[in-house]
């Protein structure tokens, strides 16, 4: 399967390409189930000296978990919110350097979701963090699927 680039919206604080304080990643499914970001975070988002906060590692496994489950069809996104997130730090996670985010599903049923998710330097590979998501289906009554371009949601040029 091709790398398919999936959409992003305007104001979204992790894909959002016109929000000024955001992450304005892009994601791309690189197989059915499986999506994939990269990031090298900036200096303004870390915690420690030279460590990503936490809060920010969480905020893009929360959502590369969702988007596992989003699908590559930008016409019929499967939009799901977190009914639980589980993060498992296992080292520090640097700023200033090339970092690789993967979402995988994991269980997928009627309303209710699971994906895993994992940070990892993407020079060697090294797992950094990783976490589980519980998502649950947005009620189809609230988002209008026929207005998604309008609404900011679509696939942009990289």
């Amino acid at each position: 399967m091709a790398k398919i680039k999936q959409a992003n919206s305007r104001h979204c604080f992790i894909c959002g390409l016109e929000n000024p304080v955001g992450l304005r990643l892009s994601f791309y499914q690189v197989e059915e189930g499986v999506v994939e970001t990269e990031f090298i975070a900036p200096e303004h988002f870390q915690g420690y000296p030279n460590v990503l906060h936490g809060g920010i590692v969480a905020a893009v496994l929360d959502e590369i978990t969702g988007r596992a489950h989003m699908g590559s069809d930008v016409h019929n996104p499967r939009f799901v919110f977190t009914g639980k997130l589980e993060v498992k730090y296992r080292k520090n996670v640097p700023i200033g350097k090339l970092l690789k985010f993967v979402g995988k599903i994991s269980k997928n049923k009627s309303r209710v979701v699971e994906a895993w998710a994992g940070v990892y330097d993407a020079e060697t590979n090294e797992l950094l963090a990783e976490g589980t998501g519980l998502h649950i289906d947005v009620p189809k009554d609230q988002i209008d699927l026929t207005r998604l371009e309008e609404l900011g949601w679509k696939v942009y040029p990289d």
